[in-house]
């Protein structure tokens, strides 16, 4: 039993790592950028720049014109989704051309909020910008809520923390699997 349980959990990583590092691109109506930690000194982190840094290389590609910057506010006291508005706007991204997902708590309630906001702006097409381990439960937590016209891209922005949080996807995926 113990033999199984390793290898669904060995090729369920390799299939979220394969997943996740290619990119499905397309043209989209929008994108949407999942929050993550915001530095003490207000300033988004590594890691969420990353995601910033690939939404905005997108963006001037041409493959969408809006974007979502989805997260709640963190234990440092900031909304994460306001800081990343501003990141992206000294980056040069029209203020107009960015919505504002303040309720993004967790990956789901950013699919929520997300088919919200599309429903409001007649758009039909997202492309989900996070994590490369993420983008697999990302994907499932966007066609839960009906939202089946999603590409994805991944940041390029590696860490050490991210074999924790490879780890961690496994009984995750399983959880909005259920949901």
């Amino acid at each position: 039993m113990i033999i199984i349980f390793l290898l669904w959990f060995g090729i369920h990583m390799l299939i979220i790592t394969i997943d996740g590092l290619n990119d499905e691109l397309g043209k989209s109506d929008v994108a949407v950028v999942l929050g993550n930690k915001i530095e003490l000194d207000g300033t988004p982190s590594k890691r969420l720049q990353g995601r910033l840094d690939k939404a905005l290389n997108l963006y001037k590609k041409g493959y969408f014109n809006y974007i979502i910057v989805s997260g709640g506010i963190g234990k440092e006291g900031y909304s994460e989704a306001v800081v990343m508005k501003e990141y992206l706007i000294e980056k040069g991204v029209p203020s107009n051309s960015i919505l504002i997902d303040e309720v993004g708590n967790d990956s789901y309630m950013t699919a929520k909020n997300t088919k919200n906001i599309m429903n409001q702006m007649n758009f039909h097409s997202v492309t989900v910008i996070s994590q490369f381990y993420h983008i697999t439960r990302t994907k499932l937590a966007f066609r839960k809520v009906g939202l089946n016209d999603v590409y994805t891209a991944h940041s390029t922005s590696y860490d050490v923390r991210d074999i924790y949080s490879l780890l961690r996807e496994f009984p995750a995926y399983y959880k909005y699997l259920i949901m």
